[in-house]
């Protein structure tokens, strides 16, 4: 009988009991302060998220990739943290939402992996509660266990003395951070803002982990078992496939994962830049994933010899994926916030607007002819006088139809962000010339 591979390594898993608490902050805070010391940090994002990975991949100076049990499922997930184990100092996973948000949940995933879990509690507005809200997240389940909480946000040394007493004896206050602006990852409207377009981030970075280092945070007493967990290696089915890929600041939302896929299958990879270069590759499948279009909306008009090649791969019917933003490049028209509404490639019809409140969220399958693929839907914008639907997403918790899926020549386009490896079958033939 063959020996299962383990590795072990530190970990710890950093929730939260919502959304906006500072874990993002927290676990890039972390990590910098890690890797200052000299250790390798390994950094993955819970669930669907583009924007929170590339602060923390800045932070580590390692790639960060996502981990969801529904999205990828149990062995995928198993065999990212059995591979980052083996040379990681440290791992650490940043949970999405609240602590027992979702289905699967950031608590299930803690759960199923033993990882200990490190509570964010954003401490404004509160002083003695904030003790009985850590003492009802760590007791709600009993399977769980805790490294400490971590109080954020703190305004003043009363408001630290107050919150210590308020804590129950057997919780471990880790640390009290202090509100300050200087130590604030900036936002917009689908998220934290990309490190890139922020002159002082590594400044930021650093004085969050100055601040950690006056405490007596030590997430490295936690070793944790993880096991290997083999997948067969997929056939070079797309060796004769090459894929031009949008990759700028107006089309950056991109899994690691697909991409790996995609190279696995034998796929040769081009990218281009929609904004800067004049017309994409030649290649024999498009795809444009999500971003911000709508940032770059008026440069994206502008590229019209961009506009004809796209157009050109189009006509020739040639295999297109667009995904969310990508989706909305490729209608008629887009609109911001302000009203003003500029033209875009046209290849099918559709109007996008962008609004304040979000649309339709949260994980759905790609209901495709070529089969289900898990993915996940996160906009801020609606499409109006589009194509006949071919499908609807299968959302993962509600009946509901989800994000509508259009089809026109090669073309494939919807909110959706597909995660390839989910179906590697119907990737291929989504992607074969």
């Amino acid at each position: 009988m063959s020996r299962v591979a383990t590795a072990s390594c530190p970990a710890v898993f950093i929730s939260a009991p919502a959304s906006g608490q500072g874990k993002t902050t927290i676990s890039a805070g972390l990590a910098r302060y890690y890797h200052n010391k000299g250790l390798s940090v390994r950094v993955f994002k819970t669930g669907p998220d583009y924007l929170d990975p590339l602060i923390l991949q800045r932070a580590s100076h390692h790639r960060v990739e996502q981990i969801d049990l529904w999205m990828m499922g149990e062995n995928y997930c198993r065999q990212l943290l059995y591979q980052a184990a083996l040379d990681a100092d440290l791992i650490l996973i940043e949970g999405a939402m609240g602590l027992f948000d979702g289905d699967p949940s950031s608590a299930d995933l803690a759960e199923f992996f033993g990882i200990p879990i490190l509570l964010v509690i954003n401490a404004k507005a509160m002083a003695q509660t904030f003790g009985a809200i850590a003492h009802g997240l760590t007791t709600y389940r009993d399977t769980l266990k805790f490294a400490g909480v971590i109080a954020n946000g703190v305004g003043s040394q009363r408001h630290t003395d107050l919150i210590t007493l308020s804590m129950p004896e057997l919780i471990h206050l880790l640390a009290c951070f202090p509100r300050k602006p200087e130590m604030e990852l900036p936002h917009r409207h689908l998220g934290l803002i990309d490190p890139d377009e922020i002159d002082d981030f590594d400044a930021r970075l650093n004085r969050i982990a100055d601040e950690i280092a006056q405490t007596d945070i030590d997430v490295l007493a936690h070793p944790v078992e993880f096991v290997e967990s083999v997948a067969p290696i997929p056939e070079k089915k797309l060796a004769n496939c090459t894929i031009a890929i949008a990759k700028d600041a107006a089309f950056s939302f991109i899994y690691a994962e697909n991409i790996r896929l995609l190279e696995a299958l034998g796929a040769r990879l081009l990218y281009f830049s929609p904004l800067h270069d004049k017309a994409m590759p030649n290649a024999d499948v498009l795809w444009l994933p999500g971003g911000y279009p709508e940032l770059h909306k008026e440069q994206l008009q502008n590229n019209h010899t961009m506009h004809q090649s796209i157009q050109q791969h189009y006509q020739a019917g040639k295999k297109i994926l667009a995904e969310c933003g990508g989706m909305l490049y490729i209608q008629k028209t887009l609109t911001g916030i302000e009203g003003d509404s500029v033209n875009m490639v046209g290849l099918i019809q559709g109007d996008g607007h962008m609004r304040t409140r979000s649309g339709c969220q949260g994980m759905q399958s790609a209901m495709l002819p070529e089969g289900e693929v898990r993915a996940h839907a996160h906009h801020h914008s609606r499409s109006e006088n589009t194509l006949e639907p071919i499908a609807f997403g299968k959302r993962a918790t509600h009946p509901a139809p989800g994000e509508a899926i259009y089809r026109s020549k090669g073309l494939t386009a919807s909110y959706l962000h597909l995660f390839f490896p989910s179906n590697i079958e119907a990737i291929v033939e989504l992607f074969s010339a």
